[in-house]
């Protein structure tokens, strides 16, 4: 039987911790960028901890009010200091708590940006360099994995299990009718798929190549908590597991 890990992006003030935790095998948890205050990260490090949950920290551009999921105009130097910022008031509580950091993965417009555009994504990159050698969650065929690769960086290849591709292996954009997989019986069968296949179905039916080594499920999908107890009760027929 095969293994799978499962993370969800937490600690944004949805408040649905508590019950997603149980369920999925990594975190990713807001910083204080787009959402999240010291109170949030510590209880989420805490939750984390309880149910033997890898953390994981989640900066993004320092913008509440687009909840980072828009590309925000600011200076490379904002950007490098906000981020650091994030970062060691993490790394400040994850110690505080006796905890331990597992991974770095950039949240939102942060994550599909740095995909892209090599400057952010070398920007992104000296910035979590000086917070240890922490691996990153990244797309696969993306200009940060690119970059992340040719300085021996160590990268973990994450894919979307609740959100659909385009034919460019691309997310489709949240402002689309069809960015979102709430099924839980579709999110299985685009997990097998990734998982089995190492193909991706995209919205106009093309079957892409993909590498995945974490499947995401955003903690603020509506239907989050009901796709993972599916994947639990499910995953064993299809000769996969959740890696606790």
């Amino acid at each position: 039987m095969l293994t799978i890990d499962i993370n969800c992006d937490v600690g944004e003030g949805v408040g649905n911790e508590s019950k997603l935790l149980p369920l999925i095998s990594s975190c990713n948890i807001a910083c204080g960028g787009h959402a999240g205050d010291e109170e949030t990260m510590a209880n989420t490090i805490i939750l984390a901890k309880k149910h033997c949950v890898k953390i994981g920290a989640h900066p993004s551009y320092p913008d509440k009010e687009n909840f980072g999921r828009k590309v925000l105009t600011i200076s490379e130097s904002k950007l490098k200091k906000s981020l650091k910022q994030q970062l060691e008031l993490f790394q400040k509580i994850i110690k505080a708590n006796n905890a331990n950091l597992h991974h770095i993965k950039a949240h939102g417009a942060l994550y599909n940006q740095s995909a892209i555009d090599k400057d952010l994504a070398n920007l992104f990159l000296e910035v979590v360099q000086d917070f240890g050698n922490y691996p990153i969650y990244v797309p696969f065929n993306s200009a940060i994995e690119k970059l992340a690769l040719e300085i021996n960086y160590p990268i973990i290849y994450e894919a979307f299990a609740d959100r659909n591709y385009d034919g460019n292996l691309k997310l489709v954009s949240r402002n689309q009718n069809n960015s979102l997989i709430e099924e839980p019986k579709a999110v299985l069968e685009h997990i097998k798929r990734m998982c089995l296949e190492r193909k991706v179905k995209t919205i106009d039916g093309q079957l892409l190549p993909i590498k995945a080594e974490t499947f995401c499920i955003h903690g603020d999908t509506p239907s989050a908590f009901k796709i993972l107890t599916y994947l639990h009760n499910q995953l064993p027929n299809q000769q996969l597991k959740i890696l606790k």
